[in-house]
This record gives C-alpha cells, sequence and structure tokens, in this order.
C-alpha cells in the first residue's frame, strides 16, 4: 500500500438536515447551530446552494464566523453558467462567483463544475475556452456526467491547466473508470463525491444501505491516491447509506483519521 501523503479532508453534501438531530446533531440544536455543530465533526462541506445562485456577500461571511479556522467550503459553480449558458461566458455570473467566494479566504476549499448529461462533446469548444478562463490559484474540478468526456485529450487538456475531474461514485460513470482516473490525476488534488446507485432513500436520519464493499474499495483507491496528490477532498450523499454522516465517519477510521466522538458535540453545546 502506498504511504499516506496528501492532505485528506472528509465531510457530507450540505448539512441543513433536520432529520439528522438525534442522530447527528443533539437533540434541541436550532437549526441556526447546524453549521458551527457540523465543523465540530468534519473539517470540510459541500454547499449545494451555490448551484442555485452566486451566495450573498453577507452569507459568505457568516459561514466564516460560524466555522473554527482551518475549516474548508467546496462550493458548486451556478447553474446558471454550467447549465444555462453552457460554460460560454454570456454574463458576468462566472467572475462574480469567483469574485464572492474569494471571500471565504483560506477557508475556500475547490469549486465544483457540475455539468448535465446532456452537455456531451460537442460542446468541446465551449469547455476549452472555460478552462482558459479558470483562475490559477483556484482548485476546481469537473463533473462529466457523459461518458463521452473521459478521453485522452480531455485529460490532457485538464492536466494541462490543473483542473481536476471529479471522481463519482453514481450511476452515470462505471466504477472501473472512476479508479483509471483516480490513478492519472490531472490536478494537484483529487475530489471525490458518494452519491449511491438511485435516490431512493429519503430518510436520512439512519444507514440504510450496506456500503461495506464500495467503502472498502474507496478507501483503497483514496490510500493509493494519495501519493499521487497534495490533498484529497470527499464528500458523501445522504442518498449513498441513508445518512451521510456515518458513512464519512466509517471512512475515517478505515484511513486513520479519528472521528469525533458524538457526545462530544452535546457535550460543547453548552457553548452557546
Amino acid at each position: 500500500m502506498s504511504p499516506v501523503t496528501a492532505e485528506i479532508r472528509l465531510g457530507t453534501q450540505g448539512w441543513n438536515y433536520d432529520a439528522w438531530e438525534g442522530a447527528f446533531y443533539p437533540e434541541r440544536t436550532r437549526a441556526s447551530d447546524y453549521l458551527t455543530v457540523y465543523a465540530r465533526a468534519f473539517d470540510t462541506v459541500e454547499v449545494d446552494s451555490t448551484f442555485y445562485a452566486t451566495p450573498a456577500e453577507s452569507t459568505v461571511k457568516s459561514w466564516v464566523e460560524r466555522t473554527p479556522s482551518g475549516f474548508q467550503f467546496a462550493l458548486k459553480m451556478p447553474q446558471e453558467v454550467t447549465h444555462e449558458h453552457r460554460l460560454r461566458p454570456a454574463t458576468n455570473a462566472e467572475s462574480e462567483f469567483y469574485e464572492r467566494v474569494r471571500l471565504l479566504g483560506e477557508k475556500l476549499g475547490p469549486i465544483l463544475v457540475q455539468l448535465g448529461p446532456d452537455f456531451d462533446p460537442s460542446e468541446l469548444p465551449a469547455l476549452v475556452d472555460f478552462t482558459a478562463r479558470v483562475p490559477t490559484d483556484l482548485k476546481v474540478a469537473i463533473e462529466f456526467r457523459h461518458r463521452g468526456w473521459i478521453t485522452e485529450g480531455v485529460i490532457a487538456l485538464l492536466r494541462d491547466r490543473n483542473i481536476g475531474v471529479a471522481l463519482v461514485d453514481g450511476r452515470w460513470l462505471a466504477r472501473k473508470t472512476m479508479r483509471a482516473l483516480a490513478q492519472q490525476p490531472t490536478s494537484s488534488f483529487a475530489y471525490i463525491r458518494w452519491m449511491g446507485p438511485n435516490r431512493d432513500l429519503i430518510d436520512y436520519s439512519r444507514v440504510q444501505a450496506d456500503r461495506t464493499y464500495e467503502v472498502d474499495l474507496w478507501t483503497e483507491t483514496i490510500n493509493e491516491m494519495s501519493s499521487k496528490v497534495k490533498s484529497i477532498y470527499g464528500y458523501v450523499a445522504n442518498t449513498f447509506s441513508g445518512h451521510s454522516p456515518a458513512t464519512v465517519r466509517e471512512l475515517q477510521s478505515r484511513l486513520g483519521q479519528t472521528p469525533v466522538d458524538p457526545e462530544l458535540l452535546g457535550e460543547q453545546m453548552s457553548l452557546f
């Protein structure tokens, strides 16, 4: 097994889930305190809300104030850029988003560019132009949902621009393809998303699907990748097993990290 050298950050996709109260958040935790309590257990989170709109300046500043030093946010590029304008610079949305998220400072993690399944290789010129506009000081990963994008030419383009390919445990790309991409990263960091095979799980208060096999495979993959990149970011969706905090803790344990005792979260509520 390759020595673990990369910084590994694991978290969930989002934090605003009332169903986690009792199962993850202590009983009677206020919704306004969810993020603060979450950040006591995990050091990163993927923000889905930015897919729908660039966050207000006040919102970004509140995220900074409610999390400790060292915490990092992964943010989705707004759908106005990825889906409405299909990576073309039709408005200032792209530059405005970059400017706004820079307010996070050291708490800014990767930016996820999630493309739709209808964004196919015929859009290659738009992808090429977009990658040329990506600021070189930001971590950006692209999630392709059309299999036709995984070619030597596209991989070479992204490697040249130090842009990552998001590795997804979901139904749109084969696990074999994901493992192959993990062996040849296109950027100095890796971005992993655990989605699960379907969206049938709607009770997020408990684990309902046994994903031990998948966790075993990804633990091995992460250990292999850790000697190839400087940092690894991984985010679990509730649809992966039913209750994403439990899966994150399982991954932490497998990778030699020490999960925060759930009882500690309850004790620290007295600080509010």
